[in-house]
């Protein structure tokens, strides 16, 4: 059973979303909040497997509470449910922690699965969100290809230079549409091989050997 909580700063949304996962067998709503605040209060007393959060409410809003669950609540995901597809809500939400990222025309269908992915690990964006981030990667100067360095494979050297560009963990997993545990292996496995122990060390490995912006 997925243990989810609401949270939107309108009544009528919260009570609909909190009424349509209550329909889905393997999904129970433990409760619903009003603003981020509310949500950290709930996971304090009854923590839950993923909560579905809105971005602007009153109080604190969805970046700050998403921001302070990944921290304080790491066994709990956040999945982002918004009527926002701007690029800047979209970054500020992943870089924030969240690992799934829906719109509010998303089907029961679609949630669910989000719920799914994030409870096990994975991530899921909504189609439009995906086409956004391709699109920033589209925008990237295309670079000359190259011998790869130290015995590190194609995926490897793709999430240094992701690295290098400055984007987090689950932002890399949204890039590249794969689960943010897959992202720590490649970036385990890369730093083992290039020999650095942090995010600056393999930011300059990058420069250095043209995998960085």
């Amino acid at each position: 059973m997925i243990t989810v909580v609401v949270v939107d700063d309108q009544q009528l949304m919260r009570e609909g979303l909190a009424a349509l996962l209550g329909m889905l067998g393997d999904v129970e709503v433990l409760g619903t909040a009003g603003d981020g605040r509310q949500a950290l209060d709930l996971l304090a007393a009854r923590p839950a497997d993923v909560v579905l959060m809105d971005l602007r409410m009153p109080v604190m809003d969805g970046v700050e509470a998403t921001r302070r669950i990944v921290r304080d609540h790491p066994g709990t995901a956040v999945v982002v449910l918004t009527t926002y597809t701007d690029d800047e809500s979209i970054v500020q939400a992943l870089r924030a922690g969240a690992r799934g990222y829906l719109t509010k025309d998303a089907g029961r269908a679609e949630m669910a699965a989000a719920l799914r992915s994030a409870a096990a690990g994975q991530s899921t964006f909504d189609p439009k969100v995906s086409d956004r981030l391709v699109a920033a990667l589209d925008h990237l100067p295309p670079r000359p290809p190259i011998t790869l360095p130290d015995g590190l494979t194609a995926r490897e050297a793709e999430v240094l230079g992701l690295i290098a560009r400055g984007l987090s963990n689950q932002e890399i997993a949204g890039v590249l549409f794969i689960g943010a545990a897959t992202v720590k292996t490649h970036i385990n496995n890369a730093f083992a091989k290039i020999h650095v122990r942090n995010r600056v060390e393999a930011t300059r490995y990058a420069a250095d050997h043209g995998l960085g912006p």
